[in-house]
């Protein structure tokens, strides 16, 4: 084997290897704890099985659980700005504009400003999946103020803004000038899978709500079902720990070749 291997560089990669195997593993245990913790919240259906526990619950409540349904609004659902026939119960649409600004050196310079957020929701169920005539349903309040990613994006654009000669002149004048709108709608759309993680209460004796816990726990919205949740988590938990394996493979590599450099080097000067 080469005496290159004999470098002090094949140190430091060594040392690197095992720090980032460290590292790697530490995030594989952490994510350990947090599936252990997911798996310990109850997980239900939206369903007549879950209304007979509600209905047995201390208070008819059940303080943090994860439900699992299909979204189908209450009374009319939102309907998209921008794309025809695609309804939602949740609706977020962000504009902003472009602008290009001369600076000092006379270079136009691009900024984006007057960025603005609209939110809209419509009250909205989790129903059983297949089951959209069920009367057993999960009434989600305050979406609003839930955490997760479960918008869709349906549109996103930008639309140029053509300048008349006048106009032109009058942007080189003042070093200034509007350029584009971008825009850009999401949506929960109705018949998504959704899971809800929250505070779980029937109000008069039949209608189960799922809210923003109480006990200061995160109220959290997350699209598709419980069991692939999990399964994104224990996915990114295996990933962590390839990384740990193949960077700790590594580092006992180079430090191998290099103790077997330094024995053959010792052996050829005897």
């Amino acid at each position: 084997m080469s005496d290159s291997f004999l470098s002090p560089w094949t140190l430091v990669g060594v040392g690197a290897s095992f720090a980032f195997s460290s590292v790697f593993f530490n995030h594989y245990q952490q994510k350990k704890v947090d599936i252990q913790k997911l798996k310990e919240i109850p997980s239900f259906q939206a369903d007549e099985h879950l209304l007979k526990i509600l209905k047995a619950s201390p208070d008819r409540r059940l303080h943090y659980v994860a439900v699992e349904g299909v979204v189908q609004p209450v009374g009319e659902p939102l309907a998209s700005q921008f794309v025809p026939q695609c309804f939602g119960v949740v609706q977020k649409i962000t504009a902003k504009e472009h602008w290009k600004f001369r600076n000092s050196s006379g270079v136009w310079v691009s900024k984006s400003l007057n960025a603005k957020e609209t939110k809209n929701s419509t009250p909205f169920w989790l129903v059983p999946r297949g089951s959209y005539l069920s009367e057993v349903r999960v009434r989600v309040e305050s979406p609003l103020k839930a955490e997760g990613d479960y918008l869709e994006q349906v549109h996103s654009g930008i639309r140029q803004v053509d300048s008349g000669l006048l106009d032109g002149v009058l942007q080189d004048v003042m070093g200034e000038k509007l350029t584009a709108h971008e825009e850009r709608e999401e949506l929960l759309r109705v018949g998504t899978v959704l899971t809800g993680f929250g505070e779980l209460v029937l109000d008069n004796g039949a209608v189960m709500r799922l809210q923003p816990p109480r006990d200061g726990r995160t109220f959290v919205l997350l699209p598709g079902d419980h069991r692939s949740f999990l399964q994104r988590h224990e996915n990114t938990a295996s990933m962590w720990k390839a990384f740990s394996a193949v960077s700790g493979l590594t580092g006992a590599t180079l430090l191998a070749a290099f103790l077997y450099s330094a024995v053959n080097k010792d052996q050829r000067r005897r």
